[in-house]
């Protein structure tokens, strides 16, 4: 298995392993799976500015893992949002792990000190949301630290969304700029290959 940086050229590979999530699952909000076009385009924005990982086993993309922006304004630099997709088929083997323990010595050298994760949120599950992802952040240090309440409806029926945080680095009171992802790969890509077969 193999980490590297997507480019567009995944986006096709990349889709295949959405389109599931959106299609089948309340785990995305979205409710039609994106152009080609479009996906390429979100790629492309979200690699300007930080990490955006694919894992590769015997030349196929089985899962791919990426930061975006928490929010816009300038004082949010040093905060991200995680997202996640895996393969169907590899689910609980570990990949996760390792794809969220890649991004965070990534995020590390880029001076984020917040990882956020907006998770769907059921209890008792459904057929379309399970606890999974709440219970993987928590093995991953995240915490709880808010919930709106069906606030998202899909499939016909309302569901909570939560906010987990994780800390990775101290928040320091002149905290160092944020780097792009562009200013420091030579350093991330030993990164990679440490957590790659």
């Amino acid at each position: 298995m193999e980490l590297r940086f997507a480019t567009s050229a995944d986006a096709e590979a990349l889709l295949k392993i959405y389109a599931p999530y959106v299609e089948k699952t309340a785990i995305t909000f979205e409710y039609e799976v994106p152009s080609l076009a479009e996906f390429k385009q979100r790629i492309t924005t979200i690699s300007q500015r930080y990490p955006y990982l694919v894992a590769v086993e015997d030349g196929k993309i089985i899962g791919y893992a990426y930061v975006s922006a928490f929010k816009e304004r300038k004082a949010y630099d040093w905060a991200v949002e995680t997202s996640i997709y895996l393969d169907q088929t590899q689910r609980q083997k570990g990949l996760g792990t390792r794809m969220y323990q890649a991004l965070e010595e990534i995020l590390k050298l880029q001076e984020i000190t917040n990882v956020n994760a907006c998770i769907t949120y059921c209890n008792p599950e459904d057929e379309y949301v399970t606890l999974a992802s709440v219970k993987f952040h928590e093995k991953r240090g995240f915490h709880l630290v808010g919930k709106f309440s069906q606030c998202g409806y899909k499939f016909n029926r309302w569901y909570d969304m939560i906010w987990m945080e994780k800390f990775i680095q101290v928040h320091q009171k002149i905290q160092p700029a944020f780097k792009p992802i562009g200013t420091i790969l030579t350093m991330a890509k030993p990164i990679l290959a440490k957590y790659s077969d």
